[in-house]
């Protein structure tokens, strides 16, 4: 199974023979790839239940919990990577979970949809809610419930306390882009970070 893009760049991201839990891990592809290809060991958490049993037919270690409110139940430190991909727009209390996910593990790997996009930004000028490839659903059926810009989300994750030790901006295709800086904020489809907290 061949991962997409932006799943591939984070499988890079986790160094090789690490404890994993991938929070909102859907299909479980992602960890699967992990366990297969770099000798990772780790956790699923999914919430909708259909993915969790994709995710065990993967041969996926997966618990059903909601990460907005049970990431309680795992230990201090039990985990040396805690992945978050795409979900953070998806969950109720943002701080939490990140405040939670640094306690978990020492290394965090989040990526998130970039609302900041110009694309995204021409649509909102014309009238119109903002549609993409990392955005895909119109407004009244999306399970996105916040929107960001790179540069609000940077902001939380420095009021929070976690060090940003690597953003990598992506193009709408999931490809790394090479800009920096606030321009990153308006080029950028997503990004994936490397956080510590």
């Amino acid at each position: 199974m061949s991962l997409r893009p932006d799943l591939a760049l984070v499988a890079d991201l986790v160094p090789a023979g690490s404890r994993v839990l991938d929070l909102g891990c859907g299909s479980g592809a992602l960890l699967a790839d992990l366990i297969e290809n770099r000798g990772c060991r780790g956790t699923g958490v999914e919430i909708d239940p259909e993915s969790v049993i994709e995710a065990i037919g993967l041969g996926v270690p997966v618990i059903e919990l909601d990460i907005d409110t049970q990431l309680d139940e795992f230990a201090d430190a039990s985990y040396d990577v805690v992945v978050l991909s795409r979900t953070i727009q998806t969950v109720h209390r943002q701080v939490d979970v990140l405040t939670q996910m640094s306690r978990i593990g020492s290394r965090l790997i989040v990526s998130a949809p970039n609302f900041g996009w110009w694309r995204h930004r021409l649509r909102l000028l014309r009238g119109r809610m903002p549609i993409s490839k990392d955005l895909p659903h119109v407004w009244y059926d999306t399970p996105n419930l916040r929107f960001t810009t790179l540069l609000e989300l940077e902001e939380l994750f420095g009021r929070l306390g976690l060090t940003i030790e690597q953003r990598i901006a992506l193009s709408p295709t999931g490809e790394p882009l090479k800009v920096a800086g606030s321009i990153a904020n308006l080029a950028a489809g997503a990004a994936v970070y490397v956080l510590k907290g």
